[in-house]
């Protein structure tokens, strides 16, 4: 009798527990990033956003490190089986996850598999271009974008009766002339030493910084940033650091501040450079398309982008998927790509959004926040602008440094420096190919 009583209680307690209990969880969707300050509260109210649009997923946002930091960590957790189900990784990141065989999932299967509605001609491409293969299969999905624009201190060129300049032998007449108004440690100088002077000039005058459209086409690419353009580039950089016209302010955006103190008043470096330039600049200012050569036919060609993605990861279950792609499917709305934009600085992905933005009167006060998407969208993107895919980027880049800072040192000659950088970068690249290609 007592048993009998036991399990009629027992029955009677499960019973009430199941109608107590939610009748199936949310299932939660891990998204690992690289944001702080104000970029991580837009990534934490997307995600709030997100979760309460709908109750069958829940969107979990958590902070891994700064971009290297957090591929590593997705890299080692995806080995350990324990993989996020969204990763941010930085675009020189790009050849290394897709080298990572099986840890990921292409968006473009992904979105179709789940079946949501995608098309990825909805995106900007010299965006998507990026991300994508040579068929316009998109890889990952476009997240923070930005591209290279020069930052000019209107207060100081004023004083010094100069004109933003426009082409490069403009921007080295104009940094003499504030030379000798007063900037005399910095005419102009710039961040990102690579991105800006290899990375960037090569696509902007539509000339190869490697075969195979730059890496996008194949892991089996050779640099070829040793050209003319390129050569005479940095010997002109070389002859203009003997008088600080020009002053190298360093590998990374270390040096930024030189132009938010005034000290250099022509700057080049990152669209993103936008809310430390309107938080610490106490003079007027503004951002203008870099500049170029005008005896390179066709140029200025388009910019390519910096930033990062959001990779899917592999070795979830079907379920999980269909919540990643619905939570792609809301990033992509309109007026959440126009949030994203006003609110961070950084680039929409979609036409419609830049369209929105625009007709929304966005750029009237602040027109400097258009230029680099006037960039972008400058010209249709060939096989030389579409972007890079190297791998071993973030080592590539060292390398590369390393030689110009020897040329700019008066240790080699700018032809030696990139010869060089050339050389050591090829055999780095067959290194990865060996480790890649299976």
């Amino acid at each position: 009798m007592a048993l009998r009583h036991f399990g009629a209680a027992a029955a009677i307690a499960f019973t009430v527990g199941l109608s107590a209990s939610p009748a199936s969880a949310a299932t939660e969707i891990q998204w690992w990033h690289a944001m702080t300050g104000a970029n991580n509260d837009v990534i934490v109210k997307l995600a709030t956003d997100f979760n309460a649009s709908q109750s069958d997923y829940k969107v979990i946002p958590t902070y891994k490190g700064n971009y290297p930091d957090t591929m590593n960590a997705g890299i080692a957790a995806f080995r350990a089986g324990n993989a996020p189900h969204i990763m941010q990784v930085f675009e020189v990141g790009t050849a290394t996850m897709m080298a990572a065989t099986g840890a990921v999932k292409p968006v473009y299967k992904l979105m179709t598999e789940a079946g949501e509605k995608f098309d990825p001609k909805i995106y900007l491409p010299a965006i998507t271009g990026y991300y994508s293969t040579s068929k316009g299969e998109m890889l990952s999905f476009p997240f923070n974008s930005s591209s290279t624009v020069m930052w000019v201190n209107l207060d100081e060129l004023k004083k010094a009766n100069v004109e933003i300049p426009k082409t490069w032998p403009e921007t080295f007449e104009a940094a003499k002339k504030l030379k000798a108004a007063g900037h005399d440690t910095c005419g102009f100088s710039g961040s990102w030493v690579t991105w800006v002077n290899l990375e960037q000039l090569s696509a902007w005058h539509n000339v190869p910084l490697a075969s195979k459209a730059n890496g996008l086409d194949g892991f089996d690419t050779v640099l070829e940033f040793n050209g003319p353009l390129q050569v005479k580039h940095l010997e002109t950089l070389v002859e203009l650091q003997k008088t600080k016209t020009y002053d190298y302010a360093g590998r990374t955006n270390t040096g930024e501040g030189r132009f938010t103190s005034g000290e250099c008043p022509i700057y080049l470096t990152s669209s993103a450079f936008f809310g430390n330039v309107k938080a610490q600049a106490k003079f007027a200012f503004t951002a203008v398309p870099m500049p170029y050569y005008p005896d390179v036919k066709g140029a200025p060609q388009n910019s390519i982008i910096g930033g990062a993605s959001l990779w899917v990861m592999g070795g979830k279950s079907a379920e999980e998927y269909k919540g990643v792609a619905k939570f792609l499917t809301f990033l992509s709305d309109t007026d959440r790509q126009v949030y994203i934009h006003k609110a961070s600085g950084y680039l929409p992905i979609t036409k419609a959004a830049y369209a929105k933005a625009k007709e929304e009167g966005f750029y009237k006060d602040q027109p400097y926040l258009e230029t680099p998407l006037l960039e972008l969208t400058n010209k249709e993107p060939t096989e030389n602008s579409r972007g890079l895919r190297l791998g071993n980027m973030v080592q590539l880049r060292d390398v590369w440094s390393e030689e110009i800072e020897q040329a700019l040192a008066g240790k080699k000659t700018a032809k030696q420096a990139l010869d060089a950088a050339v050389e050591r970068g090829n055999t780095m690249l067959r290194q990865f190919e060996k480790t890649a290609v299976k």
